[in-house]
């Protein structure tokens, strides 16, 4: 059998867990990369790194044919929805992610949240779409605790939470006025009261591979406050749920996530091929989706790759063939913590250029893992970027070892970079329970 040749589409972290995972597999594939940043473990894991915009489609088609791979994985969404799966697959590529038509599910908010209403899926909070000023004003003093979205992709950061990012109406309805002002339509939806949580399901339109749950924290500082960001760290537990869910949560997302996949076909007339990730919160009515997206989460896919179980090339390549039944998988009954290293003063006032050290051995996976993300080699060193430097991820047979190796993982990194240390520590998780034991007490009493 020939050596398969695997394009990976990428730029981030994530692309690295990526590659690491196909390396993995025993039919030891040649990897090839396009990216818009030269990411050091993505340099060293393929045979070579093509450069471009990851939204222009004609640099697609010159890799493609210079490489002609055997398989295609999309990392992020933005190649996802400028149609990079369309164009790969009318190349004769098979491709791992959803066509540009299906990517809409994270591409425009107020398609996804009609999807659910047209196709009788619970999970919706109560919410409207405005591409006027005409009600709005009135809708946020309706609702009183609300949020307001673009409808389109802000890469985690556009979303702004009454109470949290919004301190009055004023503040309220003046962003949303800017947003629909800029974007023509704007999104707004009450505001929940629970724990949020991460389902990523791999599938091939008919098979469904629900990974283990997620917490992410995209808050910048410890205790979960500052400004959102891409994503701190997450972690996940040995049982694949999380201290404050019931398996009856668990049991709804998967539910949600499957009708959702069933629908899209339905709604397109296309098998979704790929990850969909539903970001879910617990409430006292039980699970309500917040959002959709089209691809492994960033950070939540370095938790939940390491556990795979399988042969990563193969379970990707039967995907996009529609043959997802036909692969062995499992995931290993571990914990995993995810710290995200960022350079001093992330996310408002970073400072591009110090130098960081990672040692040998966590870059090359044999403890803790190392996930490069956007830094830039020059010769034998490696200096930072105003923005994410790389992810550490621990595994260990609890939470508290995986949050440990975490941090003696990060203690061996040098430069002038912070974490968040308190992501997968107990005090952090147990404010979860508490809060989460508060809202189900509400519904009691109610």
């Amino acid at each position: 059998m020939s050596v398969p040749r695997v394009l990976l589409v990428g730029k981030d972290a994530r692309t690295d867990a990526i590659a690491a995972a196909c390396l993995a597999s025993p039919q030891r594939p040649e990897l090839f990369g396009l990216s818009e940043l030269a990411i050091p473990g993505l340099v060293e894991k393929c045979v070579r790194v093509f450069y471009g915009a990851l939204t222009d489609t004609d640099i697609l088609r010159e890799v493609v044919r210079e490489v002609q791979p055997d398989l295609a994985i999309i990392g992020p969404e933005e190649p996802l929805a400028a149609a990079y799966a369309d164009v790969l697959t009318s190349l004769g590529v098979p491709t791992f992610g959803p066509t540009q038509r299906l990517a809409a599910i994270e591409s425009s908010k107020s398609w996804a949240r009609q999807l659910l209403v047209d196709h009788g899926i619970p999970g919706n909070p109560e919410y409207r779409v405005f591409d006027s000023e005409s009600g709005l004003r009135a809708y946020l003093e309706e609702l009183g605790g609300y949020v307001v979205k673009p409808d389109g992709l802000t890469a985690g950061k556009g979303v702004r939470v009454e109470g949290d990012h919004l301190k009055s109406l004023d503040e309220g309805f003046a962003y949303a006025a800017s947003v629909l002002a800029s974007d023509g339509r704007v999104q707004i939806e009450e505001k929940l009261d629970g724990e949020e949580f991460s389902l990523q399901t791999i599938t091939d339109g008919a098979t469904f591979i629900h990974c283990p749950l997620v917490q992410d924290h995209k808050r910048a500082f410890e205790g979960d406050t500052g400004p959102n960001t891409g994503g701190m760290g997450s972690y996940s537990c040995a049982d694949f749920s999380l201290p404050f869910l019931e398996s009856s949560d668990v049991a709804e997302a998967q539910a949600i996530n499957e009708q959702v996949i069933e629908a899209l076909e339905r709604e397109t007339g296309e098998p979704y091929c790929g990850v969909i990730y539903g970001g879910f919160m617990a409430t006292r009515d039980g699970v309500r989706l917040i959002e959709y997206n089209c691809r492994f989460g960033d950070p939540e896919a370095m938790n939940v790759l390491p556990l795979l179980e399988a042969d990563f090339v193969e379970l990707c390549t039967a995907a996009a063939a529609g043959q997802l039944a036909d692969v062995a998988y499992s995931f290993a009954s571990q914990a995993t913590v995810c710290k995200y290293v960022v350079p001093d003063g992330y996310p408002q006032a970073a400072t591009p250029g110090g130098a960081i050290h990672v040692p040998a051995d966590l870059r090359e996976g044999t403890g803790a893992r190392w996930y490069w993300a956007a830094c830039r080699a020059d010769g034998a060193e490696v200096f930072l970027s105003s923005s994410r430097a790389g992810a550490v991820v621990g595994i260990g047979d609890t939470l508290s070892q995986a949050e440990q190796a975490a941090e003696d993982a990060i203690a061996q990194i040098a430069g002038p970079i912070r974490h968040r240390t308190d992501i997968g520590k107990p005090d952090l998780i147990s404010r979860r329970i508490r809060h989460m034991q508060t809202v189900r007490q509400v519904h009691v009493s109610a």
